[in-house]
């Protein structure tokens, strides 16, 4: 892969992700919904149309939650000793609301590596 001007170091491409940003320019946002990648950046028109995450961010997702959650919930249960109840209900919200909030900004994350690898897809037939 050549390099151009635009094309910067992975981290901050990969910050701009995160952030849910355009990964070309890093103004533009880079969803148009919760989990939808825009046809194209609104700021500098970069297209974005034939990056595809697909299952990506949800299993990392489930990756890190899991590894968060668990030996916190080992940890609370072996030290406090709390009611079944209201150990679900804090862990049941404290994992859906982790969940939601990393679902996006890791697909923003993968969007943007397969921006700065190259790995645009394949183009539809014409």
């Amino acid at each position: 892969m050549p390099d151009t001007p635009e094309k910067d170091s992975l981290w901050p491409t990969l910050w701009r992700g995160w952030r849910r940003r355009c990964p070309n320019c890093g103004n533009g946002p880079l969803l148009s919904g919760y989990l939808t990648v825009r046809d194209h950046c609104p700021v500098c028109r970069q297209e974005l149309h034939h990056h595809r995450a697909d299952d990506g961010p949800a299993y990392l997702t489930i990756l890190i939650v899991g590894h968060l959650m668990a030996p916190l919930l080992h940890v609370v249960f072996t030290t406090w000793r709390p009611e079944p109840l209201v150990l679900f209900t804090i862990f049941g919200v404290g994992c859906v609301a982790l969940s939601l909030y990393l679902l996006p900004r890791l697909k923003g994350v993968i969007v943007a590596f397969q921006w700065a690898r190259g790995m645009h897809g394949f183009a539809p037939p014409s």
